[in-house]
């Protein structure tokens, strides 16, 4: 940690831009930020391969590949050619033109994917035209496995690539993006946090600007530098940064910000915004531009419609299976709960859900059956804040129970729940009936089903503040959607086998 009073304030120095537009080919080269360019080229050649491999299989799987296609059978070359050349190149021509290797997509969220899946749409497209252009008689199963072959195999590449992309940036800390923070402090320091939570975003903060100067930050704590009065284009090379965070109110200044971004025209350097507007979801904000003036259009949370019943149907399937093939576990589970102490296996509690209804929800029990008694001579040792009671060391848990925990093994039994209808798979956590009336902010969490797992989840659990937990809570439920549910899921996995925040 870094005081401010540590930083002298140095003299305004003058921009080295003045907003004149340079030309495309006289762009400075990136000095820092440079993992792309073989993270790219290494896309190229598996994306290549991948559609080689499709195409492989369709011909080895259907026997009248070469059938009608100009000769083919006589004179395999042009087939061979268009097959396992032409085809691939054209492949990576379209996933070009749709940004599917743009950097600013790559290794985070899901717009890599919907662009190869866009890509994909425009193969089959143009791959038909030219047959119907052409009166090539094709097979129609040859080609249609050949592009979906393709395109599962190019999104599974991908996949894993971004894997180890992840892999590199949490273990070694690079090939990612350093910023430096523009705004004031507290807003600077939100930011910060926000992006460090996740390393595998890669997104790396080595510097905050300060906007107001030092006057109301002197004497406080910072993880990275602080600056104020400089020229922000050489303060970013002189910490060898590649992207400018505009924060907070900061970015609510049109003619700064787009002095900024004249500034930094030819220099290489990225300029993102984050506005006050930060629990928003970007396919909830739309840009209407009106006579030039650019308005953000936020439309209402989907809290009903066709996507709500497909995540109901969904869990209610989920849940169903999950309970038939889950059950030597379950027994097995039961066995060791009444081993270690004797007792009901399960754990009934009230808890609040959707619209505020009580249900009781189903957990395995982990606590001595006189936990609620002793909960009254522990209260001053709880650990978080807000309605939970959390100890990380808490003697009412048996050891059995401390595994369950750990490995949220104790949390199957809401499929329960979740077949009933009481539960999602993906939600907000169900909060105890008796922790509070869930005035204010924290009742609009009532307005979808609790689920098993969740935002909060994902980013923390117990290590996360009470706020910061209903930060998260009520940001999934202003943009919840099917995909993002699929993506928690999937996140669920790896912090469960990681045991982060389980106690």
């Amino acid at each position: 940690m870094r005081h401010v009073d540590s930083f002298e304030i140095q003299p305004p120095t003058p921009p080295s831009h003045n907003g004149v537009p340079r030309s495309a080919w006289a762009r400075a080269r990136r000095r820092v930020s440079r993992w792309h360019r073989p993270y790219t080229a290494l896309l190229l050649l598996l994306d290549f391969a991948a559609v080689v491999v499709a195409d492989w299989i369709a011909q080895e799987a259907f026997g009248q590949a070469r059938a009608g296609f100009y000769n083919a059978q006589e004179d395999p070359t042009w087939f061979y050619t268009v097959a396992f050349v032409l085809l691939p190149l054209g492949w990576l021509v379209l996933l070009w033109g749709n940004r599917a290797y743009d950097r600013r997509y790559l290794g985070l969220g899901p717009d890599e994917f919907k662009r190869v899946v866009r890509a994909g749409v425009a193969v089959a497209a143009t791959v038909s035209f030219l047959a119907f252009a052409t009166k090539t008689d094709l097979s129609r199963y040859t080609v249609g496995f050949a592009l979906l072959g393709a395109l599962l195999l190019i999104l599974v590449e991908r996949f894993l690539a971004r894997f180890l992309l992840h892999a590199i940036r949490r273990q070694a800390g690079q090939a990612g993006h350093r910023m430096v923070l523009i705004g004031t402090l507290p807003e600077c320091l939100e930011v910060y946090t926000a992006v460090t939570r996740n390393p595998s975003a890669g997104l790396v903060p080595v510097a905050i600007h300060l906007t107001d100067g030092y006057a109301a930050a002197r004497g406080i704590e910072t993880p990275v530098p602080v600056y104020a009065g400089r020229d922000v284009l050489a303060l970013v090379r002189e910490v060898g940064g590649d992207t400018i965070a505009v924060c907070g109110s900061a970015s609510a200044e049109p003619g700064e910000l787009r002095r900024l971004a004249w500034q930094l025209e030819g220099s290489g350097v990225d300029l993102v915004v984050a506005p006050q507007l930060t629990d928003i979801a970007g396919p909830r904000v739309h840009i209407r531009p009106i006579e030039g003036l650019p308005l953000l259009h936020v439309e209402e949370p989907t809290l009903s419609g066709p996507a709500l019943l497909v995540k109901n149907l969904m869990d209610r399937v989920a849940a169903g299976l999950g309970l038939v093939l889950l059950i030597p576990l379950f027994a097995a589970v039961a066995l060791a709960i009444r081993i270690s102490d004797p007792g009901p296996v399960f754990f009934r509690q009230p808890r609040v859900g959707h619209e505020g209804r009580t249900f009781r929800v189903w957990k395995f029990r982990t606590m001595y059956v006189d936990a609620e008694e002793r909960l009254a001579s522990l209260v001053d040792q709880n650990e978080t804040d807000g309605l939970l009671f959390k100890m990380k060391q808490d003697p009412r848990v048996f050891p059995v129970g401390r595994f369950l925990r750990a490995s949220s093994l104790d949390e199957l039994p809401q499929l329960i729940n979740v077949l009933w209808g009481e539960m999602s798979l993906v939600g907000p956590r169900p909060l105890p009936a008796d922790d509070g009336d869930f005035l204010g902010d924290v009742r609009r969490r009532l307005l979808v089903r609790p689920g098993i797992t969740g935002l909060w989840q994902v980013s923390g659990r117990s290590d996360l503040s009470w706020d910061e937990a209903v930060r998260l809570d009520l940001y999934y439920v202003d943009n919840w959607s099917l995909a993002y549910d699929l993506s928690i899921l999937w996140r669920t996995v790896g912090v469960v086998l990681a045991r982060k925040g389980a106690y």
